[in-house]
């Protein structure tokens, strides 16, 4: 460790850091592995990462991103997130095979206004000593003629160096397939502006890393040649690999092609929190390295505990209340297991009104007049109204039947639903067998 007096006081070795990013699997491509080991070595180093503002909320796939940039935060280094207000407006053509729809200004700056927030919540940026930096590339670019961009900066790059990289070789590939129409030229030009937004970091702020995903590579390294070209510096590029399932496809969206946004007001928290449970044994480890900040010792104790009784899905319900604390608090995590445990079969009786209004959003839910309340026969009423039963013949049987509860409390057909049988004064939940689960909501 250097004698630096001003090295942060969590400032770890590079060594240290490398091997722990290589033992998860993070690393996939780095330009000249033991300059850049020498270089952070010597002390603190700049590093970014962009998120462009394609949508209103970043989704898991974003998520090693956010947490690359905050484990180098937490080892001492300086990190800067960008927010891409600028390159959003192109288009990113890597791993894409259809151009993206073009966004306006008041679109990018709802988009933005959805992103920020969670690149804020990742990154400690009021802390006293090294705090993160926000920054959007619309600062330097908006402003600048496109006479006077290809004049300073397209004049460095080659049309061959473009050609050759992998997201344009493997988008003009496809050209002829299906609705594929080869690749605009504004696409083309993203790399361009990713390449000086490094440049420009690199200028300004003293930033001498970018960091992406492995679909990011040839744009990285475009943005190393730039500043050796332009300033006559020397930036690192470290790319992770992207985050696929054991069948190649992308994490991403659940098994019913739900999109894994980040936002709540996209997908509830007892959803996302679902999504992970239902991960595979054979990809648990990986994503619990990958998208936790658990250590790795941590992770192998979880696994061999996992490994002794894995219908118990140990692992899997780790790795879901680590990442939805991550994402969305540990409030939600609390609400969004006891709404799990309701829902496969615990008791409903303890759940607070939080819980329960959570519980009402993921469940077949009827809004009910409370005048229906203390009514002979208006059990039957309300099983045929929910849906419970097909009709009130069928409420019936179920209930002679002994197939029936209220709130986890078995029923007879006479039974009369009161207030004193509602929970937090408003809720009912009817359970037909085991599997199938209702709630009615009474007015206030």
């Amino acid at each position: 460790m250097s004698s630096d007096s001003n090295f942060p006081t969590n400032f770890r070795q590079s060594s240290e850091l490398l091997e722990d990013l290589d033992a998860r699997g993070l690393i996939q491509d780095s330009t000249n592995r033991q300059e850049l080991a020498a270089r952070l070595a010597q002390g603190p180093i700049t590093v970014y990462a962009g998120f462009d503002p394609t949508a209103r909320s970043l989704h898991v796939g974003n998520l090693i991103g956010l947490l690359m940039l905050r484990r180098f935060q937490d080892a001492g280094h300086r990190v800067i997130s960008l927010a891409g207000g600028a390159t959003g407006m192109v288009g990113d053509p890597s791993g894409k095979s259809d151009e993206r729809n073009l966004l306006d200004d008041d679109g990018l700056a709802a988009n933005l206004a959805g992103i920020v927030p969670q690149l804020r919540q990742f990154l400690d940026f009021d802390k006293s000593e090294n705090p993160a930096k926000l920054i959007d590339n619309r600062a330097w670019t908006v402003g600048v003629p496109y006479l006077e961009f290809l004049r300073d900066v397209g004049k460095h790059i080659t049309v061959n160096q473009m050609m050759a990289k992998d997201s344009v070789k493997a988008r003009l590939d496809r050209s002829g397939e299906g609705s594929v129409a080869g690749l605009s030229y504004t696409e083309f030009s993203y790399m361009l502006l990713q390449a000086n937004d490094f440049r420009w970091l690199y200028e300004n702020e003293g930033c001498e890393m970018q960091m992406g995903g492995s679909d990011q590579w040839g744009n990285i390294t475009l943005g190393t040649d730039l500043i050796r070209k332009m300033v006559g510096g020397s930036g690192f590029a470290l790319t992770w690999p992207l985050l696929t399932k054991a069948d190649g496809t992308k994490y991403g969206k659940t098994a019913g092609g739900d999109t894994l946004w980040l936002s709540p007001d996209l997908m509830s928290p007892y959803r996302f929190y679902q999504a992970w449970i239902q991960t595979e044994d054979d990809e648990v480890r990986k994503l619990l390295l990958q998208l936790t900040l658990l250590s790795i010792d941590t992770v192998d104790s979880v696994m061999a505990e996992h490994g002794g009784a894995p219908h118990l899905r140990v692992a899997q319900r780790r790795l879901a209340a680590e990442l939805t604390t991550l994402v969305h608090g540990q409030e939600a995590t609390a609400t969004a297991e006891a709404v799990s445990q309701v829902i496969f079969g615990g008791s409903v009786a303890e759940l607070d009104a939080e819980a329960l209004r959570v519980l009402s959003e993921e469940l077949p839910t009827t809004r009910v007049k409370r005048d229906l309340l203390d009514t002979e026969g208006n059990l039957v009423a309300l099983m045929a109204s929910m849906g419970v039963a097909a009709s009130k013949g069928e409420a019936n049987r179920l209930l002679k039947q002994n197939g029936v509860s209220l709130n986890d409390i078995k029923v007879a057909a006479d039974t009369v639903v009161g207030r004193d049988s509602l929970l937090q004064g408003r809720y009912l939940l009817v359970r037909r067998g085991k599997k199938s689960v209702f709630m009615a909501v009474f007015d206030s």
